[in-house]
């Protein structure tokens, strides 16, 4: 903890030569996506993508679930994602799931989580979803396509928020699902046909890589106005993984 507390301390001298950057984040905000994915310490959203302050909107949840929606249940979720859409506008949604994840683990082994009735309770959502490799035989490949499966399973439940259903519709947003392995720091991008690959090569303006993320997240606002979902080109399908 010590040497969380020291860079905590130097951290204003650290980005003093970034110090005009950081007054305009003090502007307000303007991410590119809203990134959804498991509360796991090993899974860093930005150390995976590269985005710096101000590119990523963020939601982490245990096993990264997307509890289905409810209408009159207020959750931090729905919150998220109805801030991210209504008031910050964002044109892409990813949901991230993760190789070793412990939350999907103790579903497919059949964890006894009954000194943990809050994970327990919260797990169940995944539970139906992973009924037909909840029965496999165990080991690290079962447990990858489980996670796989569960990604799949969290983009639809998100799917069932009218608000993200109707920008979908309306071309304005597009959800992706991915799968990061933390050992190798590989991503895998779900396919229009269901199935999990890995990305094509990165793309180049000249010498310098653009993300599918990318743009200057310090850009300001649209118009010099609010951000409220209007984002034109063509939309690939609600579940792409382009």
């Amino acid at each position: 903890m010590q040497r969380l507390l020291d860079n905590a301390r130097a951290f204003k001298r650290r980005i003093s030569a970034e110090s005009d950057k950081y007054r305009r984040l003090a502007e307000g905000q303007w991410p590119k996506a809203l990134f959804i994915t498991c509360s796991d310490s090993r899974v860093l959203p930005s150390h995976i993508t590269g985005a710096g302050p101000g590119e990523l909107f963020e939601l982490r949840t245990a096993g990264h679930i997307v509890p289905p929606y409810e209408r009159r249940l207020i959750s931090s979720e729905a919150a998220t994602i109805s801030y991210a859409l209504d008031v910050l506008g964002v044109g892409d949604i990813v949901v991230c799931g993760h190789s070793h994840c412990g939350a999907v683990d103790a579903l497919v082994r059949g964890a006894d989580l009954s000194g943990l009735p809050e994970v327990g309770g919260w797990l169940e959502l995944a539970r139906p979803a992973l009924a037909p490799v909840i029965e496999g035989p165990p080991g690290d490949p079962a447990l990858a396509e489980a996670v796989r499966r569960h990604v799949t399973a969290q983009l639809a439940s998100l799917y069932g928020y009218p608000l993200v259903r109707d920008r979908v519709a309306a071309g304005e947003l597009r959800l992706h699902g991915w799968f990061y392995r933390i050992d190798t720091g590989e991503v895998e991008e779900l396919a229009a046909d269901g199935a999990f690959r890995p990305p094509l090569p990165p793309r180049r303006l000249g010498d310098q890589y653009q993300s599918p993320l990318s743009g200057d997240p310090l850009e300001g606002p649209p118009h010099g106005g609010p951000r409220q979902g209007a984002h034109g080109g063509p939309q690939p399908g609600p579940l792409s993984g382009s």
